[in-house]
This record gives C-alpha cells, sequence and structure tokens, in this order.
C-alpha cells in the first residue's frame, strides 16, 4: 500500500505520523545524531512575493563574473571560443531538449541518428575505429578508460603524467581506490614527460599509461615514442586530446592511442561555470565491447529502410547491473549534439582554420608577455594555445585577483596543484582574442 499526503496542517502531519507507526515527528527524527540536528527555528527572512524574489535574484546573479563580460584567456580545461548562432538554433528545438535515453529505437529514430552522426564525426576527428556517445566530462572519460584498460589487459599498473589535469587524475584515482590496482604518477621536467625515463618504468604488468596532449601546461608531449614503448610491453595507450588542437595536430588514432578521450567544451558548448559538459571516448575496434556507455548503431528495418539502434547494450547497468562492464548511463546527448552540429558547421578546413589561429595569436601573445621586466616561460617545449607564465614579481594570486577586477580573466595559478609552481600561471588564447585584446592585457601586465 501506499501513501500520500499534502501536509497542510496539525491533522495532516498527525495522519501520516499514524500511517507510518510512530507518535510524533520527534520521534520520526530520533535516528539522527541529536548535535547534527538544528534546534529551534531556522533564520530565514520573511517570505517574498514573485516580484521581490525575482529581483533578489537577479541581484544574486549579478555578483557572478562570467567571461563575457571581460577579455579571457583562462586556461586549464574550459576554453572561450566562439559558438556558430546555428548550434544554439538546432540545439534548442524541442524534439531534441526533451529528448530521453533512446531505450524503444522506433519512438527514438530521430535522437538515435544525432548520436550516429556524432559517433562518426569524432570518430572521423581522432582517427580511431569507433566512438561512444557519450559521458559526463573528459575526467570520467579518462577513468572509463582506465578501467577499460585494466579489464582488456588484466594487468594491475596504472601509469599517469605527471602532466595530466590533476582533477583528471584525482577522478582516476576516486574509480580505482577500492580496486586491487597500483596507480603511479610520472614525473615531468621542462612541462612534459621524458621518454627514456618512462622507458625505464614499462614493464609487462602495465595495463596503461595515460598521457595529455597537449598537456595541462598547454606543451605538445612526445606521444610517437610514448606510445612505441609502451606497445612493446603490451601496454595500451591512452590519450587525453584537445578537440581543437586536431585541426593541425596529428590525430590519436594515427600515432598508436588505443583510447582516444577528450573534453568536449571546445566544440560548441559555452563555458557555463563549469558545465555541462561532454565526455568524448573513442577507441580500437578491438576494445568495443570494453567501450562505456551508449553506442548506436545503423540497420535496416523488416522494409529494408535505414535506421539506427542501441547496439551491444549488455555492457549497461540497465540490461546487467552489476555484471555490467561500466554503469555509466549519463551520456549527456544534449551536449554530444551540440558538438556534432559545431563540427558538422566548421568542417575539416574550418577547424584547421581555427586550429592556426588559436596557434598563431598564442605565440604572439606568449612572445609579447615574455618581454616584460620578471614575467618569462617556465617551459620551452612546443605548445599550441596554452602557456605557462613565471612570475617573479611576487603576489601572483592577487595581482591574478586584481585583474579579473578590471576585466582581464587570467590563469589559473599552478600554485593550487603543484608547489613548485606557486610563482606560475596559465594563458589561453583562442580564435576570439584579437591582436589589440592581448596587447592590452601585455599593457596592463607590464605595468603592474
Amino acid at each position: 500500500m501506499q501513501f500520500e499526503y499534502h501536509l497542510h496542517n496539525d491533522a495532516d502531519i498527525q495522519a501520516m505520523l499514524a500511517s507510518i507507526g510512530i507518535a510524533s515527528l520527534k520521534e520520526l527524527f530520533e535516528a539522527i545524531d541529536p548535535g547534527l540536528r538544528v534546534q529551534g527555528s531556522l533564520n530565514l527572512p520573511p517570505a517574498l512575493g514573485e516580484l521581490e524574489l525575482e529581483e533578489h535574484l537577479r541581484e544574486l546573479a549579478e555578483q557572478n563574473r562570467a567571461a563575457g563580460t571581460g577579455l579571457c584567456f583562462l586556461g586549464g580545461g574550459a576554453y572561450d571560443h566562439f559558438i556558430p548562432a546555428v548550434v544554439d538554433a538546432i540545439a534548442s528545438r524541442s524534439e531534441f531538449v526533451t529528448a530521453y535515453t533512446p531505450y524503444q529505437p522506433e519512438a527514438s529514430q530521430g535522437t538515435l541518428e544525432a548520436m550516429f552522426e556524432y559517433q562518426t564525426l569524432i570518430a572521423r576527428l581522432t582517427g580511431m575505429d569507433l566512438a561512444n556517445a557519450s559521458l559526463y566530462d573528459g575526467a570520467s572519460a579518462a577513468a572509463e578508460a582506465v578501467l577499460m584498460a585494466l579489464g582488456a589487459t588484466g594487468r594491475k599498473r596504472v601509469l599517469v603524467a605527471g602532466t595530466l589535469h590533476p582533477e583528471y587524475r584525482r577522478v582516476i584515482e576516486t574509480y580505482l581506490q577500492n580496486l586491487e590496482v597500483s596507480l603511479e604518477v610520472l614525473p615531468w621536467a621542462q612541462g612534459a614527460l621524458d621518454p627514456a625515463d618512462v622507458l625505464t618504468r614499462l614493464d609487462s604488468h602495465v595495463a596503461c599509461l595515460v598521457v595529455q596532449c597537449p598537456n595541462f601546461f598547454g606543451s605538445l608531449e612526445p606521444v610517437d615514442q610514448l606510445a612505441k614503448h609502451l606497445h612493446e610491453v603490451g601496454g595500451l595507450f591512452i590519450v587525453v586530446f584537445y578537440p581543437i588542437s586536431l585541426g593541425l595536430l596529428k590525430r590519436p588514432g594515427d600515432y598508436g592511442a588505443d583510447i582516444a578521450v577528450a573534453e568536449g567544451q571546445s566544440l560548441g558548448i559555452p563555458m557555463g561555470f563549469g558545465g555541462p559538459y561532454l565526455g568524448i571516448l573513442a577507441c580500437r575496434e578491438a576494445l568495443i565491447r570494453r567501450l562505456p556507455g551508449r553506442l548506436v548503431g545503423q540497420t535496416v528495418d523488416r522494409l529494408g529502410r535505414r535506421c539506427w539502434v542501441l547496439t551491444l547494450q549488455t555492457r549497461e547497468q540497465h540490461i546487467r547491473r552489476e555484471k555490467a562492464t561500466s554503469n555509466i548511463c549519463t551520456n549527456q546527448g544534449l551536449m554530444a549534439l551540440r558538438a556534432a552540429v559545431y563540427l558538422a558547421v566548421v568542417g575539416p578546413w574550418g577547424l584547421r582554420q581555427l586550429a592556426e589561429l588559436c596557434l598563431q595569436k598564442a605565440h604572439y601573445a606568449c612572445d609579447q608577455l615574455a618581454s616584460i621586466a620578471g614575467l618569462t616561460r617556465a617551459f620551452e617545449a612546443p605548445f599550441f594555445n596554452e602557456f605557462v607564465l613565471r612570475d617573479r614579481r611576487g603576489n601572483l594570486r592577487q595581482e591574478l585577483a586584481q585583474l579579473e577586477k578590471e576585466g582581464f580573466f587570467v590563469g589559473p595559478s599552478l600554485g593550487r596543484w603543484y608547489p613548485e609552481l606557486e610563482d606560475c600561471f596559465l594563458v589561453a588564447v583562442t580564435e576570439k582574442r584579437s591582436r589589440g585584446q592581448i596587447d592590452r592585457l601585455v599593457e596592463r601586465l607590464a605595468h603592474r
């Protein structure tokens, strides 16, 4: 029997308590430690009318500093790229906004086709055999890739580059903390891994190596050599890539990656105060049955017409539960749609032009900023559109906070994750930043 009560008065409350077999609200909460219970009335202001509440919420919202209100040079995983209007126009259509997981293909052909197109575009972008559709964010995609490698190899050692995004490393640690697996963070020098050093750490127990390229510092890693060394001992190579960089850089599939993952925010998704974002995961066909998340396949119906279905679902929790390869079910389908529209609109040539603009503008900014007394490049490794500056003038965090007040969003400061880089910060430059805007930042930092 189910009970449903609308608690308008004391009589309603007493009826509810009687139906569940207790005498008072106090008895209802006896299981909670008294030290954790609020004593007395809550300190709440008087109720507001709709007009007053709307004004109050607007005042609170205006305390936020959005990237669009200033000049954004923020890096570290989320980037201020231009989003064509067509991305919002298509993604905001009601049939996409309200779509749910397409368990019933006969009622979900539009959603399934959109997912299939997304998978195809990601596979072409990365040079991999197939992609899923999709995961929650880049960090969870990296962790799921590690689980794939552990299951596929049966090995127990996981190597992670110290230049991988620190928050990605934390998520991987969380995923592995209750498994009988060793997680080793590889040291780095000059902003990237040393292939010779990595070679000394490889053996037949290594399941995978996780490398980011461009890495958290914006530097390019020696991925060709790393892939070669790893495959010689039978390990899997997991690469975290930056989607926009593939307009110029070699695709993960072309230098030997077994699994390629990424944060898809740069593909038509607003920075949005940190989300929702998009986890991209693509892999070799040999790993298809280890692939987490949704996988849409193309087939034909009984009349021979092309159609789409969710395929190989036995790895999903709604089919096998505790026996599933993965329990991932949040596929961020609307964000995947945005990425698909963005890639279709930009196209291969447009992506190359976009990457060239990011590269050229970032190197111009780096040259100008590094010429300021007290500012130097922290590393000499090649970079794409993001780099690390060392500020020897002191009080870095206060300076970044002051820049934010003046409308320059720069950073983050790296001391938060790397104590040895307490005086260093990231600068990222996208196609949206003009030469004049870069010069404004240079002038401001030069007259500190």
